[in-house]
């Protein structure tokens, strides 16, 4: 349906559409994309998260069903909970998705993988300046040894890894091309590059991802497929990982509904239905279980989908009837950009405040329903009795009682608090480094300059 509805509408003239004009369709588009699911890992980093067990293989089940290519489960070495949780997980039956779960560079790490029985492990680590100073504290060639020694561990267990390269749109591209040959060589099936704090635009990311692949080796290329990984901080996150797949990144990293650390990554319908509709890429996902899964996350992530959200949104196939009301229901598609049922949605169109008495008495004509003036002020006054009714101080006190709730799920202490509860407990009174406030802004300046 999804394929042939829009060469229809072209062929009937009824409307141009650019996205298939030859000359727009980017030269290294792949055929086929598979999505790499992070809700559990990057998800319920989200504030107020928590999932039980049930909810988690719920939504990997729905996941599964719907074609998601691979799952991350989390990060084992995390803590014992989460490592208990990753190995009932991988004891459940999965028809179509493999599994994968986190880990640094290390065999501690690893091997909280391999006691859960992971078979295909993710392993997470930056080498830019920044983190190696700041975070590591180690040198770089350092760093490149932690990470060939560590997959070549996993190899040595039987276990298929994939590398992410954390931060790698802050990194330099030689260093980037110089880690994904080391991790290839040393036994890596994907490569992947992580915009970890979502600091790129879209252009520059086709510049990034088209210079690290002409810059590898063919035998590389050839071995380990790119992944990409993009975060939400200024709200370009899907159209990164877009403009990544024009650049031949089969692998797309997505979160459902967009949850996660800070602005989420990128969202997992938005992504599928841009590569399915706009760029006629088989993504390998049922389209029409979209809504389904993002209903069934939303649920067990207690937080509220935004009603503007593209694809998933409450509002995004909802019209209030206008002048246009004969047109709407004639062809939906002369307001909406697809047929919702393609992803479980469907057409709604409501009589509301806003509807003028004239539309609506125009609508009683067309129905063969004749109103006298009382019966159409009577008609007129009962649609808009239940909004008018509404004490809208009531309403905002009830939001903002919400919202304090869900701030309350917070679960965890601020750093100031930590350090009083520590006070507290011990009575003694830590010694806390000072915040180099000055360095902060120069590194600031030198963002912006």
């Amino acid at each position: 349906m999804r394929k042939t509805i829009f060469k229809k509408l072209e062929a009937q003239g009824l409307i141009a559409n650019y996205n298939r004009l030859r000359k727009n369709l980017p030269p290294k588009l792949p055929d086929r994309v598979f999505i790499w699911d992070e809700t559990f890992r990057e998800g319920i980093k989200a504030p107020t998260v928590y999932l039980t067990y049930v909810e988690q293989v719920r939504l990997a089940k729905l996941m599964d069903e719907a074609g998601v290519a691979i799952i991350n489960v989390g990060f084992p070495a995390l803590s014992e909970d989460e490592k208990r949780t990753v190995k009932r997980i991988v004891n459940e039956s999965f028809s179509q998705a493999k599994l994968t779960a986190s880990a640094e560079p290390t065999r501690s790490s690893i091997n909280a993988c391999l006691e859960c029985g992971i078979k295909d492990i993710t392993l997470e680590s930056p080498i830019n300046g920044l983190n190696l100073q700041y975070k590591q504290k180690i040198t770089k060639e350092q760093a490149l040894q932690k990470i060939a020694e560590s997959i070549a561990y996993a190899k040595d267990h039987g276990v298929t890894t994939s590398f992410v390269l954390m931060d790698a749109t802050r990194t330099p591209l030689e260093d980037i091309v110089q880690v994904f040959e080391i991790a290839a060589n040393a036994g890596a099936v994907r490569l992947g590059v992580a915009d970890s704090v979502g600091f790129i635009r879209p252009l520059s990311m086709r510049y990034l991802i088209s210079h690290i692949r002409d810059s590898l080796p063919e035998a590389v290329k050839r071995k380990a497929p790119l992944s990409i990984h993009c975060h939400n901080d200024f709200g370009l996150a899907s159209a990164n990982t877009l403009a990544a797949m024009e650049e031949g990144v089969s692998y797309l990293h997505t979160c459902i509904a967009g949850f996660g650390e800070r602005a989420g990554i990128a969202p997992f319908e938005e992504v599928v239905t841009a590569a399915e509709l706009l760029y006629n890429i088989d993504t390998g996902i049922d389209l029409g279980k979209i809504y389904r899964i993002a209903q069934s996350a939303e649920k067990a992530f207690a937080m509220p989908i935004q009603f503007h959200k593209p694809i998933i949104g409450e509002n995004i196939f909802t019209h209030e009837v206008e002048e246009e009301v004969e047109e709407m229901m004639a062809h939906p598609l002369v307001f909406e950009p697809f047929p919702p049922e393609i992803v479980g949605r469907e057409t709604m169109i409501f009589i509301g405040r806003n509807t003028g008495q004239t539309l609506i008495q125009k609508l009683l004509e067309n129905a063969g329903i004749r109103a006298s003036p009382r019966q159409m002020d009577e008609l007129f006054r009962r649609i808009k009795g239940p909004q008018e009714s509404l004490d809208k101080g009531e309403a905002q006190m009830t939001y903002y009682q919400v919202k304090k709730l869900m701030k309350d799920l917070l679960k965890g202490y601020t750093m100031d608090q930590f350090w009083r509860l520590v006070e507290q407990v011990t009575r003694q009174k830590p010694k806390l480094p000072k915040v180099n406030k000055k360095q902060g802004e120069q590194t600031a300046d030198q963002l912006i300059t």
